[in-house]
């Protein structure tokens, strides 16, 4: 990415805000401050942030609500906080279209390599001069964008990786490890439903049923390939 990125902070805890943000500042980044729903939303619109790490916890508006509205109005990458014991606000994290999540307690080096790889993916469009095509489905790497039958589909930068690498081989399958791998490109303790949380996203946005998916298959057992037009 050219230029220095700007992040978006969002946490009620000034402590883990102040923490976040010099570890950020450390590494090179820009950063905007936010601690409640309002005010992120407020600061997403008078700022162009490259990246936001939002703490689900908040008080009012809470942090789903918050990426609800922020994916109504952008792609932004979006990398969701929670305690260790929100599993299933992890999850409806990931379905809104977060991209990644961190656990509480979580290391500041740790949130500082996920943003990175995060902005990683972003910045991966402009290194490809491919463009995959399959069957009806376009993949323009350059312009990180998929298209059905020339109509446009709305990806977040995390459902494009996985849309491309598994569209790069058609008929192959990946396993959910492989997919993670892919869209990391960094070794984390891998936590597998996240996959399928951006599968059924990817689905509901490309699928004309979801249900019975034409062009993202579920291999029981395995994990998911693209359908080999």
């Amino acid at each position: 990415m050219a230029g220095m990125a700007t992040v978006l902070v969002v946490d009620d805890e000034l402590r883990i805000t102040r923490l976040v943000r010099d570890y950020l500042r450390q590494a090179g980044f820009g950063v905007v401050e936010a601690s409640d729903g309002p005010a992120a939303l407020r600061a997403a619109r008078e700022h162009a942030l490259d990246l936001v790490v939002l703490d689900l916890g908040l008080p009012g508006l809470d942090g789903l609500d918050v990426t609800r509205r922020l994916r109504a109005e952008s792609n932004v990458p979006i990398i969701i906080v929670t305690a260790r014991t929100e599993e299933s606000d992890r999850i409806v994290g990931l379905e809104l279209g977060a991209d990644d999540y961190v656990t509480k307690p979580f290391s500041p080096r740790e949130l500082v390599a996920r943003v990175r790889a995060v902005l990683r993916r972003v910045g991966t469009r402009a290194d490809h001069g491919d463009v995959l095509r399959v069957g009806h489905v376009t993949v323009d790497l350059p312009k990180m964008r998929v298209t059905i039958d020339d109509e446009e589909v709305d990806l977040t930068p995390t459902e494009f990786q996985i849309v491309a690498t598994l569209a790069g081989q058609p008929g192959r399958v990946f396993t959910r490890a492989q997919l993670l791998d892919a869209v990391h490109g960094v070794a984390f303790e891998t936590y597998e439903r996240a996959i399928d949380a951006h599968v059924k996203n990817i689905r509901r946005k490309m699928e004309p049923d979801p249900g019975q998916p034409r062009h993202l298959q579920t291999v029981h057992g395995v994990g998911y390939r693209f359908r080999d037009a």
